[in-house]
């Protein structure tokens, strides 16, 4: 009988009720206890391949883009399938519009085997991310006080407070600014996700079993009711 009364009662809470993320908006995330993320998208380098010299100028640079933080970093690392239905789609595309019927059935059956090759082999496709926080209780040109009070009104700021939010972005990207140059120097590549990347990386993130058989839709294309 317990079991029918829990199967019958109603669910009142989203599963968005027990995420940290109050909402993506303008190139960041936006947390519930008023705190921001950014997020970059960083390249890898073979670093066996380096030679000594550069391998050594890796590791000072390292070392100093270490030594110069004055804020906490998450590194993320995710292993995905790799995704190649872009690429599918376009050989079907040239698989059609191919004049010559030789050139027709080889593209095809290239197009079978690099199919195939991914299902079989379970390529993967790894990805490093640069999660970059920042939270205004932190500043330590506020009192004690006031940090206090901030750490009760910070679910309030973030919905009511524009203004707060902007300067709260404007601090994010500077650090922002100087991760990039960090990363620079130790010859990655880097860049910051977008609004639109965020959200795809969050949905894939707690979704890893459907998200590559529902892609979203960009947010520019929804279509919101009133």
């Amino acid at each position: 009988m317990k079991s029918n009364k829990l199967a019958n009662k109603k669910i009142k809470a989203s599963t968005q009720h027990f995420l940290d993320v109050a909402e993506i908006k303008e190139d960041c995330v936006l947390l519930k206890d008023g705190t921001l993320r950014a997020v970059l998208l960083v390249s890898s380098i073979n670093f066996s391949l380096k030679s000594e010299d550069e391998q050594n100028a890796i590791i000072a640079a390292y070392i100093g883009f270490l030594n110069f933080l004055e804020f906490p970093l998450q590194i993320v690392i995710q292993s995905r399938q790799l995704d190649i239905d872009g690429y599918l789609d376009r050989l079907k595309k040239i698989e059609k519009e191919q004049t010559n019927e030789l050139l027709r059935i080889q593209t095809a059956e290239y197009r079978q085997y690099v199919s195939e090759l991914v299902d079989l082999g379970e390529i993967m496709n790894k990805r490093f991310y640069v999660v970059i926080p920042y939270d205004p209780l932190s500043d330590k040109q506020k009192s004690w006080f006031k940090r206090l009070l901030g750490l009760f009104t910070a679910a309030k700021e973030v919905k009511l407070n524009q203004d707060a939010f902007s300067k709260r972005r404007h601090e994010l990207f500077q650090r922002v600014d100087h991760i990039l140059s960090g990363l620079a120097s130790m010859s990655l590549k880097s860049v910051v996700l977008d609004t639109q990347s965020l959200i795809e990386l969050y949905y894939n993130t707690y979704n890893p079993d459907v998200y590559s058989k529902e892609k979203l839709v960009e947010i520019n294309k929804l279509r919101i009711e009133e």
